[in-house]
């Protein structure tokens, strides 16, 4: 029983996994990474999803209007 139970606490832990969100700093405007979704004021959620890969949190970061440069 107490196999069963480590079993199943440690494949749970595989699929909780990092997950990625885009946030954007209010103070200095620039948008970052991060691994917890932004719970603040200072940090706002960019777009309502998160992302299994940093890589694929990039993509998205890069595509969102919110956090493209004026110039």
């Amino acid at each position: 029983m107490t196999i069963a139970i480590l079993i199943l606490v440690s494949t749970t832990s595989a699929f909780a996994a990092d997950q990625f969100y885009i946030a954007k700093d209010q103070a200095t405007n620039k948008c970052k990474i991060v691994k917890a979704k932004p719970k603040n004021d200072k940090l706002i959620l960019v777009g309502t999803e998160s992302y299994a890969t940093k890589d694929a949190a990039k993509a998205a970061r890069k595509a969102a209007d919110e956090c493209k440069k004026s110039t």
